[in-house]
């Protein structure tokens, strides 16, 4: 069977979706993408190479239009994050979605499950994948279903989970699930099962399970990463802390809203390992990588900013132009995000912020940029001694001041990276694009990814000083290409 000359993606503003979409197209295929917001696809630097429908899995209508014509779709839904009736809204899209691709002729659905054996008591979020996966099944298509544990990325939410509690808490106390055998696997095996499955006759009407390269448990996760990262952790198990009181503390403890992480935390009880070889049979070109592998690339990912997608962008977000600013936490990192209408040319815009540093100074609270480079030298970093290499003119690569140009998009984007001393890593990016009413929309990121406690306390203690110095200098750079 060849590639089809077109497959579709749904989810593609989601964790998994967002990767595999850009993975097909580098691959030369034609892809179709299904997403409630137009708009937040629009937002990805792939979305001129795909087509876009915009609708609801629970629409029939979208639906048809988004599967005519096709050979494979990959269903990468779910509806976890939707209240107590998720696995009723789960089975009840997936029935849909397999009739339709009936309809309109599909020959293959291929679908991302969970891992756990079928047999168990599994937990209403394991049971309500494994159910999507049947009813996915009941239009009569051929379902290649993949069933995975715990994927490690950057953005994975079940990694996130363990990741915030490692990074945040020195000592945790551990109700008994972080003794359950878990079978990791890395987000690039999983694309990699994805991406050749539609090529695979084999594979037609099968349910895979995939894992990487050995099996451990959620307390040798948590260890692990924190060897990766270089810090200590103890871990207590205690008897009495319940799934419902787990969720209530990784709310607190993590960004992840205890509505998500309770149906995470619930199955945590249950033991997801690779019970058979069959994706070794069918795939014998891709060798997984191990849990210390899979933890080496997202640590190296994190420190080059190389932030793909993650679970959150799945919920939320806003797509207006106008001015507002947020801090949020994603993927490990602390990202404050300041959006501004400028009423002038992006290239003029452009041209502003890529002129700052250096002899031209940083436009707002000067003072403070010195001030912040003097303690820098003092620490034994580089300071604002190190100037810029031209006044105008920016490349990858080039020092300016206590940052380095990490990367340049011209007319576009610029990030520069922190090289000053500071307990983790940070990230500052200019991004500017043309609005459907003549102006320019001006995004300003400051990206911080602490190191422990010491580097949240750090951030959270300056976030004041930070915030002011941030939002003077998106007005200003706005108010000076306007002039």
């Amino acid at each position: 069977m060849n590639p089809p000359a077109t497959v579709l993606v749904t989810g593609a503003t989601g964790y998994i979706g967002g990767r595999l979409a850009p993975r097909l197209l580098d691959e030369g295929r034609r892809v179709r993408v299904l997403a409630r917001s137009a708009a937040r696809v629009r937002s990805r630097s792939w979305a001129e190479r795909v087509e876009i429908v915009e609708g609801d899995a629970l629409d029939r209508e979208t639906l048809a239009q988004a599967l005519a014509g096709l050979d494979c779709a990959y269903y990468l839904i779910h509806s976890m994050g939707s209240g107590s009736r998720f696995h009723e809204l789960d089975v009840e899209a997936a029935r849909l979605f397999g009739r339709v691709a009936r309809e309109a002729g599909v020959r293959r659905i291929v679908y991302l499950g969970g891992l756990g054996d079928p047999n168990a008591d599994l937990s209403q979020h394991l049971r309500s994948r494994q159910d999507t996966g049947r009813a996915l099944r009941e239009g009569g298509v051929p379902v290649t279903e993949f069933r995975a544990a715990v994927i490690v990325g950057s953005g994975s939410i079940s990694f996130e989970m363990i990741r915030y509690l490692v990074e945040r808490l020195p000592v945790m106390v551990c109700p008994r699930w972080v003794y359950s055998r878990v079978q990791p696997i890395a987000v690039k095996d999983v694309l990699d099962y994805l991406a050749a499955a539609p090529a695979n006759a084999a594979c037609g009407d099968k349910v895979i399970e995939i894992g990487g390269d050995g099996v451990t448990t959620y307390k040798g996760m948590m260890l692990g990463y924190a060897r990766a990262r270089g810090l200590r952790r103890w871990l207590v198990p205690v008897p009495v802390l319940t799934p419902r009181l787990s969720s209530y503390w990784v709310h607190w403890m993590t960004p992840i809203p205890s509505g998500v992480s309770g149906p995470l935390i619930d199955g945590l009880r249950n033991e997801v390992v690779v019970t058979d070889h069959l994706a070794r049979e069918l795939f014998p070109a891709i060798s997984p990588r191990d849990y210390a592998g899979a933890i080496a690339e997202v640590i190296e990912d994190l420190e080059h900013g190389r932030i793909e997608t993650a679970w959150s962008d799945a919920h939320g977000g806003s797509d207006t132009p106008d001015s507002f600013s947020r801090v949020e936490s994603q993927e490990g990192m602390i990202l404050e995000r300041r959006t501004r209408p400028v009423d002038a040319p992006s290239r003029e815009v452009y041209r502003v912020f890529t002129g700052i540093g250096g002899d031209r100074g940083w436009l707002y609270g000067d003072w403070m940029w010195r001030i912040r480079g003097m303690v820098d030298r003092l620490l034994g970093g580089a300071g604002l001694r190190r100037g810029r290499r031209h006044p105008d003119e920016l490349r990858v690569g080039d020092a300016l001041d206590f940052w380095r140009v990490e990367a340049l998009e011209p007319g576009r984007l610029v990030r520069l990276r922190a090289e000053m001393k500071l307990p983790g890593r940070a990230w500052l990016q200019f991004r500017v694009s043309e609005t459907e009413d003549g102006k320019t929309r001006l995004e300003q990121t400051a990206a911080f990814l602490p190191k422990g406690v010491g580097g949240l306390l750090y951030w959270y203690g300056l976030y004041p000083v930070h915030a002011r110095i941030f939002d003077g200098l998106a007005r200003e750079i706005a108010r000076r290409a306007e002039a």
